[in-house]
């Protein structure tokens, strides 16, 4: 072979090689194309759930603000609930202690009446037996006036006996008015 003829059937060999070599980069090429087009495709799927999750976080930390502002909102009128019951039981408790004076104060006027009673009955006793004894030293005609005299003090007396009955009462009335009021604000409170 001569020379010429060796270097086309070189040309020729290279030749084929490049074209093998070009058709194995298109398919090379053709093939990162594909997984390039599959990548973006997996990119833009990843973005659009990285985007849900965003707004889905988003919306989670308005929600957890809301919540916790409600929370807030909820400890303040537990606390303000507290207070108040806190400060009815104290006004409850005064208002007993009140009426409890009250009663004691009531039983301790009985008692001064009672006791005034018992000294008005054992005057008007010995009135009685002194009147007696007076009748045998005084005339019969003087009996009409000190009999007078008697009565009206005995009148006297059972006047300012029912006086202090009408005060007893006026203050059972005030008292028993306090204990309706109280029980009608313990009912509203309750409400």
């Amino acid at each position: 072979m001569n020379k010429s003829q060796d270097e086309e059937l070189q040309g020729s060999t290279n030749s084929g090689n490049l074209m093998g070599k070009l058709r194995r980069l298109q398919k090379g090429n053709r093939a990162l194309e594909g997984e390039i087009k599959e990548l973006k495709l997996t990119s833009e799927a990843l973005q659009k759930d990285l985007d849900a999750l965003q707004a889905q976080t988003n919306q989670l930390e308005k929600d957890y603000k809301e919540k916790e502002e409600l929370c807030r909102k909820l400890q303040f009128q537990c606390d303000k609930s507290e207070q108040d019951f806190e400060r009815e039981m104290k006004d409850h408790k005064m208002r007993k202690d009140k009426l409890e004076q009250y009663r004691c104060e009531i039983q301790e006027f009985k008692l001064r009446h009672r006791k005034l009673r018992m000294r008005f009955e054992n005057q008007l006793q010995h009135l009685m037996e002194k009147h007696k004894k007076l009748h045998c030293v005084f005339a019969p005609e003087r009996l009409p006036g000190e009999l007078e005299r008697a009565e009206n003090k005995k009148t006297q007396l059972l006047s300012v006996e029912k006086l202090k009955l009408t005060q007893l009462q006026k203050l059972e009335e005030e008292t028993e008015a306090a204990k309706t009021k109280k029980q009608l604000e313990t009912e509203v409170a309750q409400f």
